[in-house]
């Protein structure tokens, strides 16, 4: 069933799969961070809606909050569900590296393939996720001030 295996071939497939399983390790990392940011998403959401609920002041602020923290969550669970993609096919990328090396067939177009998809949702992942960083940064607010109008103003001077 099995055709003779030598180990250098195998050790050659073990080389060539340990690229695609570092990709993984960065990926599994990238996946904390973006689910990490969705848990704070949904926190921020139920306390606004919590909030809204009780009839507090500034309702209509609070509920406008929920239509971009809504968004927010849209937008990174895209960036979540592109980026487990991209996990699943560099994993292909490495089962096909060794189905190759132990069936001895050519799998360098089905191992291309596999990379250059595993790589554009990789780029469609993190620009979702860099779109929710922006959404994110686009609301905040310090002493009623936003982002954008702090950075143009000039710092002031201290005697």
């Amino acid at each position: 069933m099995f055709p003779e295996l030598d180990t250098s071939s195998i050790a050659h497939a073990i080389q060539l799969a340990l690229a695609p399983v570092f990709l993984l390790t960065a990926l599994g990392a990238m996946l904390a961070v973006m689910t990490g940011r969705l848990a704070r998403i949904v926190d921020r959401a139920r306390t606004l809606e919590s909030h809204v609920a009780r009839q507090q002041d500034d309702v209509e602020h609070k509920r406008a909050e929920l239509v971009l923290i809504a968004r927010r969550a849209r937008v990174v669970s895209w960036a979540i569900a592109l980026c487990t993609t991209t996990a699943l096919l560099v994993a292909a990328v490495v089962a096909t590296l060794f189905l190759g090396a132990v069936f001895q067939y050519q799998a360098a177009v089905a191992v291309a393939l596999l990379f250059i998809m595993a790589m554009i949702t990789m780029i469609a992942s993190l620009s979702f996720f860099l779109r929710e960083v922006f959404l994110s940064t686009s609301t905040l607010r310090f002493n009623g001030a936003s982002l954008r109008e702090l950075s143009r103003r000039k710092p002031v001077k201290r005697d």
